[in-house]
């Protein structure tokens, strides 16, 4: 382990000097990546460099400890030993984590579809209600939301809406809500006040760039047609709205609303990518399907993740048994909490296929 972050530490003060350099400085790609390296590894870097004088303060307390001293200074000596102790296991325990495997799209945007599933107009508004959810929590942690298609009920509810959250590590804290969201409550169309379960489901994907997934004009189909509203109204006598078809996998991406057909054209295809970007992960990721199956779910859209029950105001998240009791702060965007929970659920997963 002391091998490698040294390692670490030898490129970041490399970076460091290449980023002095005024030929690096004049080449806005090489500036851009060297940068966005240097970010990457700071915080290994900088737990290295603590950990490494923790070591040399512990060494000198015992040192000192082995020296004739009287019994105030030795009792002195001896708690700061165990302070430095407890401060080096808990610096490696941080260090181990930062040196975990790193997912390849954590710092990517994220585009996340909602659906309506089982329970008609039901489905459809807690669709609305994830969507709120979702960007409420990305406000709060300062990303950006570009609603990209949506597809609304006459109850202001949501059969489909396609949006993209820009934010750096985005997908990293989003990549776990993937899967089907159930609700428990009294619908607003019920008039017996009996508690109604619902899903919606969610899908969230990396945002892929273009080196990544190619896609050629000779294997799309572009429609267009003009954008509708609520309950299928025309609110646009332009076609403005864009279809496009991957003619190879059948994939369809739709967009309607952009400020132009162009706008609209380019996100679709962004939406488009990231499908495709998609199933050739499941694809991949199934080549190990017979390997232990990681607690926080696969993704898959079937799988039933997390259940939010109204009448208790309680919050469920079924892959790591957590249950909330604040289910009004958590459809107001606070997740954090959850998303903790899962991180550190596979933090610990990996760091135990790592030993």
């Amino acid at each position: 382990m002391l091998d490698k972050l040294q390692s670490i530490a030898d490129r970041y003060e490399k970076l460091s000097e290449l980023l002095c350099d005024p030929d690096v400085a004049n080449d806005s790609k090489k500036l851009r990546d060297y940068s966005k390296e240097q970010s990457d590894i700071q915080p290994t870097y900088e737990a290295y460099v603590e950990y490494k004088n923790v070591i040399e303060e512990l060494e000198a307390a015992k040192q000192m400890q082995g020296e004739k001293l009287d019994d105030e200074m030795r009792e002195m000596v001896k708690m700061e030993i165990e302070e430095l102790s407890a401060k080096q296991k808990e610096l490696e325990e941080k260090i181990r984590i930062l040196l975990l495997p790193k997912d390849p799209n954590d710092d990517k945007n994220v585009i996340v579809e909602i659906r309506g599933a089982a329970g008609g107009d039901e489905a459809a508004l807690f669709a609305a209600d994830l969507y709120r959810m979702y960007t409420r929590y990305a406000d709060a942690q300062g990303w950006r939301v570009e609603l990209m298609d949506a597809n609304i009920n006459d109850l202001g509810g949501f059969k489909e809406v396609i949006f993209m959250i820009n934010g750096r590590g985005a997908y990293s804290k989003l990549k776990y809500e993937s899967g089907a969201h159930r609700v428990q409550r009294i619908p607003v169309t019920e008039s017996g006040g009996r508690i109604h379960t619902s899903t919606s489901t969610v899908a969230v994907m990396p945002e892929v760039e273009e080196v990544e997934v190619e896609i050629l004009d000779k294997d799309i189909r572009v429609d267009t047609f003009c954008s509708s509203g609520a309950g299928g109204q025309s609110v646009n006598t332009t076609k403005s709205a864009v279809r496009v078809t991957h003619i190879p996998t059948g994939i369809v991406a739709t967009c309607q609303d952009g400020k132009s057909q162009n706008d609209n054209k380019v996100k679709a295809l962004q939406v488009l990518r990231a499908r495709i970007y998609d199933i050739m992960r499941q694809e991949e990721e199934a080549k190990y399907a017979g390997e232990r199956k990681s607690k926080v779910g696969t993704g898959d859209r079937s799988e039933r993740i997390r259940t939010y029950n109204f009448p208790q105001s309680r919050v469920t998240d079924h892959r790591i048994g957590l249950t909330l009791h604040k289910l009004d702060a958590v459809m107001n965007g606070d997740m954090e909490e959850i998303i903790a929970a899962l991180t550190l659920t596979e933090q610990a997963e990996l760091m135990e296929k790592a030993e």
